[in-house]
């Protein structure tokens, strides 16, 4: 299961639910992927095929709607981040 967080553009941004412990967010459009670490830290952490401005845009959605990232997080996984 991966539950979309929101869409934005052409952009969904969402969880996988069986994946590692520390907090991210994976993004998918029709020119790539990506996946953000979101604690400590918001950083990249895997691009495939997205351009630099892409990357960059996402990057600033995420720093935007990080509290709604993290609730939506701590909803569905509880308050693990680490």
């Amino acid at each position: 299961m991966s539950p979309t967080v929101f869409r934005y553009k052409n952009y969904r941004f969402f969880f996988f639910s069986r994946e590692e412990m520390r907090q991210h967010i994976h993004v998918y459009c029709p020119d790539g992927e990506a996946k953000f670490w979101i604690y400590p830290n918001i950083e990249l952490a895997k691009n495939y095929g997205l351009t630099d401005n892409q990357l960059n845009e996402i990057e600033k959605i995420i720093k935007d709607r990080k509290n709604e990232i993290t609730n939506a997080w701590n909803k569905h996984f509880g308050n693990r981040s680490t």
